[in-house]
């Protein structure tokens, strides 16, 4: 966590210090955090609840090795922050020695309690995901090649 603001704002704090610390035995902190109504929005999930959340960060570390966000900026205002943020990675079982890494940043609204109620993810799923795959990833570059 480079950015002062997140020691200025507890409600910050917790939820960037949530993310960097981030494990499968972690997980049980995630209702200090977020809403039991929480809506998270990434490009591939759309959930409504703390459950739905829970079971989608369960299901990374089946499917990830290692992964680990770092925070890198916060602007913060009123009851939003947005965090800009990498995530580290590498998949089991298809080229697990491949480190990869996405970008991206994330909108949070705090409620009266300070938990989260409301987190978007922005990256590109296009960029960060599907031209790292092999033969997709040659027509989606070759596609963003010929618009750009």
């Amino acid at each position: 966590m480079a950015d002062p603001l997140i020691d200025k704002d507890p409600r910050v704090a917790r939820v960037c210090a949530f993310w960097e610390s981030l494990s499968p035995t972690s997980l049980v902190g995630l209702r200090a955090v977020y809403s039991e109504t929480v809506q998270f929005r990434d490009p591939f999930n759309n959930l409504q609840d703390a459950d739905q959340l829970e079971a989608l960060l369960t299901r990374m570390f089946e499917r990830l090795q290692t992964p680990r966000f770092v925070v890198h900026e916060v602007a913060l205002q009123n009851d939003g922050a947005v965090l800009v943020w990498d995530f580290h990675y590498r998949l089991r079982g298809w080229q697990p020695q491949r480190a990869r890494h996405i970008h991206g940043a994330s909108h949070v609204r705090f409620g009266a309690d300070g938990r989260v109620t409301v987190h978007r993810d922005y990256w590109d799923a296009a960029e960060e995901v599907y031209e790292q795959l092999p033969v997709l990833g040659a027509l989606l570059r070759w596609v963003k090649h010929r618009v750009g």
